[in-house]
């Protein structure tokens, strides 16, 4: 065997071994085990920050506890190209707006979860995102 087809070798091998590393890592991120979808919680807030960000959009929520002190809630939702599909935008959602909905919790009882866009309205009761047809 010549020193070019060793290096080849060991290039392929080690090549092999990153994509085996890294389709790991790719399947552990998509994992929602972390949230409790058995437990359900409704949440009334304001938007501190909407990312409209791959490859999840988050959502950064002040909520206020019965108590008067504030909460910061980190909201992790589907993907960008999968909420457009729904007719959401990078301005569904703005600083300060006032929204209700319904996140699956962490299972560790941190302030954060799980969101989507059928489960979350303004305020007043309106739809983030209204009337999207499946007619073409």
């Amino acid at each position: 065997m010549g020193k070019s087809h060793t290096r080849r070798l060991a290039a392929w091998a080690a090549s092999a071994m990153l994509a085996a590393a890294t389709g790991q890592a790719a399947r552990a991120h998509h994992s929602f085990a972390v949230f409790d979808i058995q437990h359900p919680l409704e949440l009334h807030g304001t938007v501190q920050e909407f990312r409209f960000i791959s490859p999840h959009a988050f959502i950064i929520l002040q909520v206020q506890a019965p108590d008067g002190t504030v909460m910061i809630w980190t909201l992790e939702g589907t993907s960008p190209s999968i909420l457009a599909r729904d007719g959401w935008s990078s301005r569904s959602l703005k600083s300060g707006d006032e929204v209700v909905l319904t996140i699956d919790p962490l299972r560790s009882g941190a302030p954060g979860g799980a969101w989507i866009g059928q489960r979350i309205n303004f305020r007043d009761g309106r739809p983030v995102v209204c009337c999207v047809s499946d007619a073409f």
